[in-house]
């Protein structure tokens, strides 16, 4: 089958799943692909990057990009840099996902609200964490609400971790595809490569593990990456912002001791 025959009988597109900092992004991307792309924690600014998820059929291809949560505050670089992505991805996809948490709608989420007001592209709204609403009751008019806010192509409660309207959620980004040729081979998933993958897994640990006693700025290099046999050799250096002055230096000294002995126990796999 030529390129041209093969297009008219397949679909494929962009998806790009946005919302503010800390909604579930990373866990719906995860689960719409089922397997571990992105890694996820319960403090925001856990994804950086723009990666792409792929989930490939016989006849659609749908590219997922998991975007950074759009940051209010730009006082820092690295805010600047993540919501630069955000606005730079909505512009260049075929259908956005974005994603809110049960039935608040705040600050951060009009933000996104407002950058997508400015877009032509079909927008789906997902209202995540459904399973944390004790009153169902309450959602119908949260939605009826949100509809008047903006003229949304869907609007669907669903829970990314528990799976709920997952199904349905695949079968509506399929119906908004171009009919275009694959624009990757059927088995991959993602753009990124091993090691960046496995550098953002040990930064997912890092931040698990020791949570605020390590600031966001967390980055992981692969220094040797080498599979030996049946065992895959994983060394990775991990650099934090330089800290300033505290007040209490004492807790300064406590922190460094505590992430030196947190990070030797993982070289035996106990902490990660």
């Amino acid at each position: 089958m030529n390129k041209s025959s093969e297009s008219k009988h397949t679909r494929c597109g962009f998806i790009a799943i946005v919302g503010r900092p800390n909604v579930g992004k990373s866990t719906l991307l995860n689960h719409l692909l089922r397997q571990k792309v992105s890694i996820t924690s319960r403090k925001p600014q856990t994804t950086r990057h723009r990666i792409l998820g792929i989930n490939s059929d016989a006849e659609h291809q749908c590219i997922y990009v998991d975007t950074p949560g759009l940051h209010s505050n730009q006082q820092k670089a690295l805010n600047k840099v993540m919501n630069n992505t955000v606005v730079s991805v909505i512009n260049d996809v075929d259908l956005i996902l974005f994603l809110i948490e049960k039935t608040n709608f705040n600050e951060g989420d009009h933000r996104v609200l407002e950058l997508l007001s400015k877009t032509h592209t079909p927008v789906l709204l997902l209202i995540n964490k459904i399973d944390l609403v004790k009153d169902k009751e309450s959602l119908l008019p949260h939605i009826n609400a949100l509809s008047k806010q903006q003229d949304f192509n869907e609007i669907v409660p669903v829970s990314a971790l528990g799976g709920h309207n997952l199904r349905k959620i695949e079968e509506l980004v399929k119906s908004y595809l171009p009919r275009r040729e694959f624009l990757f081979p059927e088995d991959q998933v993602t753009d990124r490569s091993s090691r960046f993958l496995a550098a953002e897994l040990i930064r997912e640990k890092v931040i698990r593990q020791l949570g605020d006693e390590l600031p966001y700025e967390v980055t992981v290099e692969i220094e040797n990456f080498q599979q030996q046999e049946s065992i895959l050799h994983i060394h990775g250096l991990i650099l934090v912002e330089k800290a300033g002055p505290e007040k209490n230096p004492g807790r300064q000294r406590w922190r460094a001791a505590k992430t030196h002995r947190q990070l030797r126990q993982g070289r035996h796999g106990n902490c990660f």
